[in-house]
């Protein structure tokens, strides 16, 4: 049910992550982004496969950090197919991710999520994570807005 994602499901990948994020992403920029990550050791995308579709993806990042003097995992990207939530696969999944980043050597898992998805909090906390940091950001193309909104 689960497997390595492989640059033959960046089509699926594609529509799940734009889901998520409410919007319809730039695909060549994205197929661009999604290659380097499928054949970068740093990246590990996690496809969850029902009847030859795919619905759901987990895309980590491992990454040795200074302030850890170890290495880190983080969830970049989380997207169930609405059809599929609320029936275990996230929980699967991100225990799925756990796995994989103890047998890469991670000392924790971490994840950034916007203040609005409420109902991606209390999984992460029913998960057993713990929200210890802030996060910021800084819009780089002239709109710093200081509304939030998902895809933002």
């Amino acid at each position: 049910m689960y497997r390595k994602g492989s640059l033959n499901d960046c089509k699926w990948v594609y529509e799940l992550i734009c889901d998520m994020e409410c919007t319809k992403l730039p695909y060549e920029k994205f197929y661009e982004i999604y290659k380097q990550q499928i054949d970068n050791i740093n990246y590990y995308c996690i496809i969850c496969e029902h009847n030859d579709e795919v619905i759901g993806v987990l895309n980590l990042r491992f990454e040795q950090q200074l302030h850890h003097s170890e290495c880190i995992a983080e969830i970049m990207e989380f997207s169930i197919n609405p059809l599929y939530r609320n029936k275990g696969i996230g929980k699967e999944m991100f225990e799925e991710a756990c796995k994989i980043a103890k047998n890469r050597n991670c000392i924790q898992i971490e994840v950034a999520c916007n203040n609005l998805r409420k109902d991606t909090h209390r999984f992460y906390l029913r998960e057993g994570m713990n929200n210890f940091h802030f996060k910021f950001s800084k819009s780089l193309n002239g709109d710093n807005s200081p509304q939030n909104k998902i895809g933002k």
